[in-house]
């Protein structure tokens, strides 16, 4: 069989070690035949494709970022688009069938695909580990690593001069990564998109935080609201999905601290910071059982499926069971980490 392996929507570190791991197994012990498909959605519907060979993928598990690139192009779109006319490239290609690496987007459109006749198996990749379906995604411990680096390293500079820091971190609708960042830094206050908090709650608990001689440390998710914000904070447009491109929540909120406490404050947005670089050791051993997972599923023919981690096991999951509702911080965790605070 002739397979082919896209990644799409937002990279993150891992997405190699994965493409690494599908092509090693799938060529050494199923003697499968692989081509990378550039950008995503769209290299499939243009039929950008290009042999992926053992030789191709040596040493890239630890290699940040995608070798076949990676776009948000939505498949059924353009006249070159839709499940009839993607049917034909493959079989225009000799193409059997498509590993499709990626987050909730990637794996909806693999879902639709898969319904309507498209051979199709689904790995799961986001950063913000808020797919249901599997306890934890590849790049989601990465992320939380460069996250609290970066925090330790704002603690330092905070205590030097008792400023209140206030640090925003990826989360568009969760708020994993805020969360155990936070915890692990030893953040006074945590905002997350999950857990509404007013300006005055937050105001707070920096003050108790410096009355206690601390530099006090907020952590902020990206898709943090205030109570009396409708919507989260953007300012730079729409992506190619029309939903609003995230980003700057710590810059508001930081003058208003200010403003209440009377405490220096300062806001650093951590942004594609916690995109790039190497894998931690976690996300490189998941990424690669992840993809061997992967290969097995392809020759027992699990079309409609993708490999994900349940506890410590990698299982096979129906897309419908990674879509529709998110993977949420729980109330509970959340409360555990509000005992900190302040």
């Amino acid at each position: 069989m002739k397979i082919g392996i896209l990644t799409s929507g937002g990279d993150c570190p891992g997405l190699n070690a994965v493409i690494r791991a599908i092509v090693l197994k799938g060529t050494r012990a199923y003697d499968l035949e692989f081509v990378g498909i550039r950008d995503g959605w769209r290299g499939v519907v243009d039929g950008d494709f290009f042999p992926l060979t053992r030789h191709d993928v040596k040493g890239l598990s630890k290699v940040g970022g995608t070798i076949l690139g990676t776009s948000r192009t939505n498949p059924y779109e353009g006249e070159r688009g839709g499940a009839e006319n993607i049917a034909k490239t493959l079989y225009g290609h000799k193409i059997d069938g498509i590993i499709a690496i990626g987050g909730e987007g990637t794996l909806a459109a693999a879902d639709r695909l898969a319904k309507d006749g498209i051979n199709v198996i689904g790995v799961p990749k986001t950063i913000d580990n808020d797919l249901r379906a599997t306890d934890y995604s590849f790049g989601f411990d990465t992320a939380v690593n460069i996250a609290t680096d970066a925090m330790d390293r704002l603690r330092t500079t905070g205590d030097s001069h008792r400023r209140c820091m206030v640090a925003e971190v990826m989360g568009r609708h969760v708020g994993w990564i805020a969360l155990h960042a936070g915890m692990a830094a030893g953040a006074h206050v945590i905002c997350i998109p999950e857990v509404p908090m007013s300006i005055e709650e937050i105001a707070d608990l920096v003050t108790s935080a410096h009355d206690r001689g601390r530099a006090p440390l907020v952590v902020v998710s990206e898709g943090f609201k205030l109570r009396d914000m409708e919507e989260a904070y953007s300012d730079k447009g729409l992506d190619a999905f029309n939903r609003p491109r995230l980003g700057g929540i710590g810059d508001l909120l930081a003058p208003e601290i200010e403003r209440i406490t009377g405490i220096e404050t300062r806001a650093t947005i951590l942004g594609h910071i916690q995109r790039g670089g190497a894998p931690s050791a976690f996300d490189r051993v998941l990424a690669t059982r992840l993809g061997m997972h992967a290969a097995d599923a392809i020759m027992d023919a699990a079309w409609g499926q993708m490999v994900a981690m349940q506890g410590t096991e990698i299982v096979r999951v129906p897309f419908a069971d990674a879509l529709g509702e998110l993977n949420t911080v729980p109330q509970v965790r959340y409360d555990a980490a509000a005992t900190l605070f302040g």
